[in-house]
């Protein structure tokens, strides 16, 4: 079963990474104080497909090219109905979305990175 999700593409230090999934729509959002990233006017959220078959390799990949200036607080993450990839700079998670009890962990770590918790608002019932 193929994975979406969504990738920022201002997180990354080589977007060039975009052109290994299948990118299905791209919003543009004007940034704001809530979202915590003052550097940047605007972040662009690409909806992305990733075949099962590259999944595992694709968050390895993903891990190394999350831009670690300001701390590495920023994160990518795909699911399908059983396994939920999050992607952070050096540190994939991967959480069996029918047990969902690793989400806690999962949280505990974006915070300690500084990303709002408003942003870490995983779990198993989540579909975006």
């Amino acid at each position: 079963m193929d994975y979406s999700g969504v990738i920022i593409e201002e997180s990354l230090t080589d977007t060039g990474i975009l052109k290994q999934v299948r990118i299905v729509s791209t919003k543009v959002e004007s940034t704001t104080e809530k979202h915590k990233t003052p550097w940047l006017k605007q972040w662009t959220l690409h909806t992305v497909e990733v075949p099962e078959s590259r999944a595992k390799s694709l968050a390895g990949v993903l891990s190394r090219a999350i831009d670690p200036k300001h701390g590495g607080a920023w994160y990518a993450d795909f699911k399908n109905d059983n396994t939920h990839y999050i992607i952070f700079l050096n540190k994939v998670f991967k959480v069996d979305r029918k047990k969902g009890n690793g989400y806690a962990q999962v949280k505990e770590y974006g915070l300690k990175l500084g990303i709002p918790d408003y942003q870490l608002d995983f779990s198993p019932e989540a579909t975006a």
